[in-house]
């Protein structure tokens, strides 16, 4: 299969995704909903969802749920899942893992600045050629500094962008990143040359989370890449629905919100 095709179940076609992180159990302990998350898997892909992204066990013990959705294949994990900051990570899988799952790409973290930084780059750069023997799309979430927001230049777009277009200069096919929520986010889209779809986002409520989504769609970006912000809300399919209603279909955050309280 060619690497544009497995693209095009990752992203609309529009070109825009949205896409459930269902991988916290490689990093974390706090993984509360994500399994009556999946649960719901086929209303969830009903109401707009395009793309999960997922562990290897995840893919094999739900393959009935997740029949009718593109997934991900998450190939690196923590060292210390009871480290909640995610003190470091190593590679778990492979492309061969992702083919046998029926995978459509693979997803990968690396820390530009932190102590480990040459480490991630170095997985990153050889997962890079594996998965080109296989045109496999590769998304790198690129992180600066480590996996948490932890000072304000971790948290700056124009840092951000440095990480994401080093990500690029990798092999990065699709950029995953946090987003600032200012208006120099449009750097981090324009240093990238690739599609980036935003990382998670704030814990807010859930109006003050749509105008956040909102803006990085003005800034640009293909889509996002939801974990807790859908499996921990007490409506996932609306919250999908929402998301997809501004990401798909131009709405305001407003509009998406009346949408979210209407559907069950």
């Amino acid at each position: 299969m060619s690497k544009q095709r497995r693209l095009s179940k990752i992203f609309a076609q529009d070109g825009k995704s949205v896409t459930l992180a269902l991988d916290g159990y490689f990093f974390s302990t706090k993984t509360e909903g994500i399994d009556n998350t999946i649960k719901q898997m086929p209303e969830l892909v009903a109401n707009g969802l395009d793309c999960a992204l997922v562990t290897y066990g995840m893919a094999r013990n739900y393959q009935k749920e997740f029949k009718d959705i593109s997934i991900v294949l998450r190939v690196d994990s923590t060292v210390n899942v009871y480290d909640n900051s995610v003190p470091d990570t190593q590679q778990v899988f492979t492309t061969e893992d992702a083919l046998k799952i029926d995978a459509d790409g693979m997803v990968c973290m690396t820390f530009p600045g932190a102590f480990n930084e040459e480490k991630t780059h170095a997985m990153v750069a050889r997962l890079v050629k594996e998965a080109e023997q296989w045109n496999m799309p590769f998304i790198v979430e690129s992180l600066p500094y480590g996996y948490p927001v932890t000072s304000p230049e971790s948290n700056e777009a124009k840092v951000i962008a440095d990480a994401a277009r080093i990500a690029v200069e990798l092999g990065a096919d699709v950029i995953k990143t946090r987003f600032s929520g200012t208006e120099d986010d449009y750097l981090i889209v324009e240093a990238s040359m690739v599609p980036v779809l935003a990382l998670g986002g704030p814990k807010t409520d859930t109006l003050g989370y749509f105008k956040f989504v909102e803006h990085c769609m003005n800034m640009e970006a293909k889509g996002v890449a939801v974990g807790r912000n859908i499996t921990q809300d007490p409506k996932p399919i609306a919250m999908v629905a929402g998301l997809n209603a501004i990401i798909h279909q131009g709405a305001s955050p407003e509009e998406a919100y009346a949408l979210y309280q209407n559907t069950k």
